[in-house]
């Protein structure tokens, strides 16, 4: 995929020079949409304080190092790289050009980390008075919590959500990955961000923003929250169906057998089915080819399905077991009941003809990793779409570049650095 060029040659956040000091995921992801629309990002790590994600595979196979983790790279296209010793006080000097140098300074790390480093609001602006400075700390930067450690998969817990998710009388099984670090808390940075430099173009002022992570994502919890609030009521697991739709789920179907370096091995295959009214139950009655069973007073209703929803599942799934997912889902889709293939990563990236055709994942090559898959953009924009340049970086790839065109050191002072263990 390449974006075709804009009207003016500019992309909306050309000229906007962001500094990522951010790892992970939260932070990372909400730089990497900002370079995409052409701000330029700097990303600072160091090797004793490297992003955690560049030891986390997937890797390309038979490819090791900290500069092929897919992971890593998936959120870190269209950046500079440069490593910094921040525990040494040339480092932080460094830090601190870097932060004159940016409109926009940003960071997941914990309030104690950013104290230790000297690298608080009140300390960027002294370098730079008008900086945008983004915080992400998990909790925040007050309460009794503020310095308790974690990531994604502790704010599931903290948030309510892994509460929520799994089935009735089994322990919660969390959402099986860091949901608030790559939808929720990124996204509401970005908008924090575009606000201040909206208020900056206006006001020449700069400012402290401050996400805490457990906020951002306890707000996409609104409707357990309101029924507590309204009704008393604590959610609690229900699997996948919901109080106001029968059937509403996952319904198993024709497995396939896929090639595994291991030999060919069964995978299961689902579809999901959701009917929100009778027009929709009367559909997929229909597409069902109207069986006698379907035909039971039981059924009749939402209420006598909900009373009955285990032998309504039960014999949904006899049909749907006789077919592939796509076969279910196209043959409801075209009934008017709502129904989607149970996608693996394979699917989406390999067999989804609708992304395919919207060319969603984008592929770029790296000199390390080789030629892989990137995220698309989360959203496009017709006069500017997003554009992607460039790989993620390898550790320390632009050390030169951002020293001598951005930081503006002679080649001497960047030979002392490198003795000096400051840059790596």
């Amino acid at each position: 995929m390449s974006a075709a060029v804009t009207t003016n040659g500019r992309l909306p956040l050309t000229g906007i020079n962001v500094a990522d000091f951010s790892w992970f995921a939260a932070g990372p992801i909400c730089a990497e949409v900002m370079g995409t629309y052409g701000a330029t990002v700097v990303r600072v790590e160091s090797e004793s304080h490297m992003d955690g994600l560049r030891g986390v595979g997937p890797f390309p196979q038979g490819k090791t190092g900290y500069n092929v983790s897919g992971y890593f790279n998936n959120y870190n296209a269209n950046k500079l790289n440069v490593t910094i010793d921040l525990n040494t006080e040339k480092g932080r000097d460094l830090a601190l050009r870097l932060v004159r140098w940016a409109d926009v300074f940003l960071t997941n790390m914990t309030p104690r980390i950013i104290e230790r480093w000297r690298l608080t609001y009140d300390e960027l602006v002294k370098v730079r008075p008008d900086i945008i400075a983004a915080y992400q700390p998990m909790q925040g930067f007050d309460g009794p919590h503020r310095d308790f450690l974690g990531f994604g998969a502790v704010l599931g817990p903290i948030t309510g959500f892994n509460h929520l998710t799994g089935f009735p009388n089994r322990p919660p099984t969390g959402l099986g990955t860091n949901y608030p670090d790559y939808v929720i808390n990124p996204i509401h940075t970005l908008t924090a961000i575009l606000a201040a430099l909206r208020y900056r173009r206006r006001t020449g002022r700069g400012q402290r923003i401050e996400l805490a992570q457990i906020e951002s994502a306890v707000a996409a919890l609104a409707p357990a929250v309101m029924d507590c609030t309204v009704n008393g009521r604590s959610q609690t697991r229900a699997g996948n169906r919901l109080p106001h739709a029968a059937p509403h789920g996952a319904f198993r179907c024709q497995g396939i057998k896929v090639p595994t370096p291991f030999g060919e091995q069964d995978e299961q295959r689902w579809c999901v089915i959701a009917c929100f009214n009778e027009g929709q139950w009367s559909a997929l009655r229909t597409a069902m080819g109207d069986p006698a069973w379907a035909r039971d007073g039981r059924f009749a209703t939402l209420p006598g399905r909900k009373q009955h929803e285990d032998e309504l599942e039960q014999r949904i799934e006899q049909w749907t077991a006789q077919r592939s997912p796509e076969e279910v889902m196209e043959t409801l889709q075209a009934s008017g009941v709502p129904a989607a293939v149970v996608q693996n990563a394979r699917d989406c990236l390999e067999s989804d003809p609708h992304l395919r055709e919207r060319s969603y994942y984008v592929y770029l090559d790296h000199p390390e990793a080789g030629r892989t898959a990137y995220d698309g953009p989360g959203f496009r924009l017709s006069k500017t779409p997003a554009q992607y340049r460039t790989p993620a970086p390898c550790l320390g790839e632009h050390n030169q570049q951002v020293c001598k065109e951005i930081l503006g050191l002679s080649d001497d002072e960047i030979a002392d650095l490198i003795v000096e263990q400051v840059l790596h």
